[in-house]
Parts: structure tokens; C-alpha cells; sequence
């Protein structure tokens, strides 16, 4: 995940968008934990919407169902 100097999170597949990086397990337990204990709103000291984990969870999903 990356929180860009606009503010804007999203999940950075790649790992080479420029901001703040958080790095994320691949294992759907700690998927889900994030929206639990709102671990992305701690490392990017801001308020994350449950918008913002939902679309990660999605996109978590899609690439991990094959």
C-alpha cells in the first residue's frame, strides 16, 4: 500500500510508486485483521475510509484467486 503526497492510498503491486509505503502480508488473515485493528489508519497517521480497505480486500482477492 502507498499514500501519495495528494493523499490518495492505494495498493502498489509493484512497489515503486512514489509516498509513504506500507508493507502487507499475503495471507488473507492479515487482509482481514487490517480493517479490524485499522492498521493502514497507523502507518499513514491519517484516517483511512472502510472504502479504502474494502478496495483492498478486492483487489487482494482477484489476484489471489487462481
Amino acid at each position: 500500500m502507498v499514500k501519495t503526497q495528494s493523499g490518495e492510498i492505494s495498493l502498489d503491486l509493484t512497489g515503486k510508486l512514489a509516498g509513504r509505503g506500507a508493507y502487507l502480508c499475503n495471507s488473507e488473515a492479515c487482509v482481514l485483521k487490517l480493517k479490524k485493528t485499522r492498521a493502514l489508519s497507523r502507518a499513514f497517521s491519517c484516517e483511512v475510509s472502510d472504502e479504502v480497505y474494502t478496495k483492498m480486500e478486492e483487489a487482494w482477492r482477484a489476484r489471489n484467486q487462481s
